[in-house]
């Protein structure tokens, strides 16, 4: 899978998964949809941010979890 609109460098944010290059970590945007905010909210309150960039963070960590979840690996 590719994620085009990720980016990860390791001297931007210490190699955190970024929107775009941008400073703007893919967990930011996550923690704003887990607390409820809408696609437009985000993207209203950051002007940088586009509805793609949502859901591209989304699928990102969808596809991190996926690969990484004890669920799936039982001990």
């Amino acid at each position: 899978m590719s994620f085009e609109r990720i980016t990860v460098d390791p001297d931007r944010m210490g190699g955190v998964p970024c929107i775009r290059g941008l400073r703007f970590p893919v967990a930011t945007v996550v923690a704003m949809v887990a607390d409820g905010m809408s696609t437009e909210e985000i993207v209203a309150e950051h002007p940088d941010l586009e509805a793609a960039d949502v859901a591209a963070s989304l699928r990102y960590a969808a596809a991190v979890v996926g690969e990484r979840s004890p669920l799936q690996h039982p001990v």
